[in-house]
């Protein structure tokens, strides 16, 4: 039997075709929608392309007429988004507003990051601080972190009844460097100066102030001056009243010791400056004294005085006193009378209104002076030790009391010696030139007055520069402007309590000054200081313990014997056992610097041997800030022979900076 298989049969040719026949049109219509849908996709693709590229031009084009070429541009579409870095805040908003002209605000996508802002510069912290009396006002920029309670609170601390106004404002910066030193040393002018102006500002103090007198003005001046810290820059200027000067005296003088002023006074630097013309045309030579003051009894006294001194020039000796409107010329017997007669005519017409002259011309010595053979005199003298001795003749016992009552109460019950005789036919006046003599010699440190019936003589020494003035005026005011009378006074600064306060350059002075005398010595071929020279040491480590805080190199020096190695070390050793030394006997040398120069700079020939003992020293010399200091104080000093008039003698200013200098190198020795 055959197998049961049954078998799918093939469709037949019609049913096939049936069915494509069918479906041909379903198809065709899908293949016509698809093809559709891409032309209608690639259209739309290249009008968005097209788009993007007008958008993208056209904000290109706005960016680059704004300045914001850094800027870039992205598009998608319809969106466009901002990249790039803007250097401030301000640059990215402008960009963004530049292309929101072109595209909708909302369609911009910001992508701009802004560059780190770069750190502002700290403000210029000043404080001004005004003072009257007891009024105080504070103004000005300070840094937030100042205690400005504290500076009120040392404000107030001067005067229980002092007043401050606060007026500070604040910034949140550091503190520059030097602000607390220059806080601090206006605090301490502030304190010292009633009526002054000080300028605060980093490392920088300007001090503006007012001084009852000029004393008092040079006192402030040299104390500000000393504390002054260093690295501070301060410039201290400092305001006198003039004085008033009454009687208004000028006194010029020409004898055996030359041409000079005895006293001078001046209301206006025009003024002073013709009188110093006469004065020079006259002889005068140096620098000239002249006091600018008020209480001038005439616009034109100035004339009168150049008038007076000229007319004196050409009499070639004797004297020319004016006191207020009255003047004396009083010559030597030497000269002829006719001559006195014409010059003092002439003068009289040359002379302003008001002006009165006296013209005297002296005796020949007649042998007056004498009385029973003794000379007729008075003189009150003052040693260096201080005792003073009056010896001479007074006219009675009251003059005689009242003159040792002046003495004693002037220079003390123990200082005085008395040895005078009485004699009642002395000449009018002797008792109150007798007790000018014993004023006149207490402003003096030691010297001596004469009275004698013809004149009257004063000599010595004094501590202040104007004192020759002040007793020109006292004696023509006590005697007359017709008196006869001479002055012999010598500045010396070390009686003068201002300038011998200690400054650099004065210490580096006064240590010069002892080696001078001697020198600092070794033992031979050591670094072991000389017992002999112990005394040396001592005498420079006290003046350096007075003068405080200086810089100064110790430089050790030798001969040229020896090897060149062993000197340099030798040298570099001792100027090292120097500073050791000064530091055991409790002199401040930390900012001394020894420096050893062996040979190298002798200042005598070594091919003897006091060359070569002088060769072998030590030197002391300033050098940084000190050196600069001490430069600056030179200048001011050393004035020149004829200096130029300044605007106004009340007012002087200094300015202190910082730096190196140097006041005592050898000359040979290379700057360093």
């Amino acid at each position: 039997m055959d197998n049961d298989v049954t078998q799918a049969a093939p469709l037949s040719p019609p049913l096939w075709a049936g069915l494509v026949a069918r479906y041909k049109g379903a198809v065709l219509m899908t293949l016509s929608f698809a093809l559709a849908l891409v032309l209608a996709f690639a259209s739309a693709t290249l009008a968005v392309r097209a788009i993007e590229h007008v958008v993208a031009r056209d904000a290109a084009s706005v960016l680059t007429d704004n300045g914001l070429d850094w800027a870039e541009i992205e598009t998608d579409g319809l969106l466009l988004t901002l990249r790039g870095e803007a250097e401030s805040e301000a640059s990215r908003f402008r960009a963004l507003s530049a292309v929101s002209s072109i595209v909708a605000a909302e369609r911009v996508i910001d992508a701009i990051s802004v560059a780190p802002s770069v750190e502002i510069a700290a403000p210029r912290f000043q404080m001004e601080i005004l003072r009257n009396g007891l009024d105080v006002s504070l103004i000005g920029l300070v840094p937030a972190v100042l205690a400005t309670e504290t500076i009120v609170a040392r404000i107030e601390a001067i005067d229980p009844e002092i007043s401050v106004v606060e007026m500070l404002e604040t910034a949140n910066h550091p503190v520059p460097f030097g602000w607390d030193q220059a806080v601090e040393f206006g605090l301490q002018a502030l304190a010292l100066i009633p009526a002054s102006k000080v300028s605060v500002s980093a490392n920088q103090v300007e001090v503006t102030g007012l001084a009852d007198s000029a004393e008092q003005r040079d006192a402030w001046r040299e104390r500000l001056m000393r504390e002054s810290p260093r690295g501070l820059i301060a410039s201290i200027s400092i305001s006198a009243p003039r004085p008033v000067i009454t009687p208004f005296t000028l006194r010029f003088v020409m004898d055996e010791a030359g041409a000079r002023f005895d006293a001078c006074a001046a209301d206006s630097t025009e003024a002073r400056a013709a009188i110093l013309r006469a004065g020079r045309v006259a002889g005068a030579q140096g620098v000239i004294e002249c006091t600018l003051g008020l209480g001038s009894p005439s616009p034109r006294w100035q004339v009168a005085a150049a008038e007076s001194i000229r007319a004196l020039g050409g009499l070639g000796a004797g004297s020319v006193t004016l006191s207020d409107m009255d003047i004396s010329l009083i010559v030597p017997y030497t000269v002829a009378p006719e001559t006195l007669d014409r010059a003092a005519a002439d003068l009289e017409q040359r002379l302003p209104d008001a002006f009165a002259l006296n013209a005297l011309r002296l005796s020949p010595p007649t042998g007056e002076d004498t009385h029973g053979g003794e000379v007729v005199e008075f003189v009150a003298s003052r040693g260096e030790d201080g005792v003073v001795l009056l010896r001479g003749t007074l006219i009675d016992e009251r003059s005689r009391d009242a003159v040792q009552a002046l003495a004693r109460s002037e220079f003390g019950l123990n200082s005085v010696r008395m040895n005078v005789r009485i004699d009642p036919d002395l000449p009018e006046g002797w008792s109150v030139r007798s007790l000018l003599a014993v004023d006149t010699l207490g402003q003096l440190e030691h010297g001596l007055a004469r009275v004698r019936p013809d004149r009257f003589d004063l000599r010595g020494v004094s501590g202040d520069a104007t004192v020759s003035d002040r007793l020109s005026r006292t004696i023509t005011e006590k005697l007359g402007g017709a008196a006869v009378f001479n002055l012999d006074i010598r500045y010396d600064e070390k009686f003068d309590p201002v300038a011998m306060q200690p400054t650099p350059a004065r210490c580096a002075g006064w240590i010069n000054a002892i080696l001078e005398e001697k020198q600092i010595t070794f033992d031979p071929g050591s670094a072991s200081i000389d017992s002999g020279t112990s005394r040396v040491m001592d005498r420079i480590a006290e003046t350096l313990r007075e003068c405080g805080r200086l810089e100064m190199e110790v430089a050790g020096h030798t001969d040229s014997q020896g090897r060149l190695e062993t000197n340099m070390r030798l040298s570099q050793q001792r100027a090292e056992a120097v500073v050791a030394g000064l530091l055991q006997r409790g002199a401040l040398v930390s900012d001394f610097v020894a420096v050893g120069y062996g040979p190298e700079f002798p200042v005598a020939d070594n091919s003897t041997a006091a060359g070569r003992e002088a060769n072998r020293r030590i030197e002391f010399r300033l050098i940084g800030a000190s050196a600069e200091a001490a430069a600056a104080e030179l200048g001011e000093d050393a004035a020149p022979q004829e200096p130029p008039e300044p605007t106004d003698e009340s007012e002087l200013e200094i300015v202190v900076t910082m730096g190196a200098g140097d006041t005592r190198r050898p000359a040979a020795r290379p700057e360093r």
